[in-house]
């Protein structure tokens, strides 16, 4: 009994810190998929503002970027997926507003 009870309490202790660390870990896999993903779109969308999913999914960081298009007047977004093994960025393909109307605000923050 009393060798589970130090069990238990042993274990409930070397989680606490782990639960501590769990939101700067977090803030620290968004900023990298914003600055990831903001450099994967440089020079195809000028002023650029982007939102991120603060945790993704299981294996992938997500995040949408938006704004003018280099060169154009046209308003566009663009998926970036996140690999969190590998940490690498793909941009998926340009969406117009004719496809799809996202409106980032300029205070989102990752």
């Amino acid at each position: 009994m009393k060798k589970t009870l130090c069990t238990a309490i042993l274990a409930s202790l070397i989680s606490l810190p782990a639960a501590a660390s769990s939101d700067d870990a977090w803030q620290e896999f968004a900023a990298d998929v914003q600055a990831k993903c903001l450099a994967a779109t440089d020079g195809m969308i000028e002023n650029a503002k982007i939102v991120v999913d603060p945790f993704g999914s299981e294996s992938y960081g997500l995040a949408i970027i938006s704004g003018k298009a280099a060169g154009a007047d046209a308003t566009i977004s663009h998926i970036c997926v996140y690999d969190k093994q590998a940490k690498t960025v793909e941009i998926g393909g340009e969406m117009t507003t004719d496809n799809v109307k996202i409106d980032i605000p300029d205070q989102a923050k990752p």
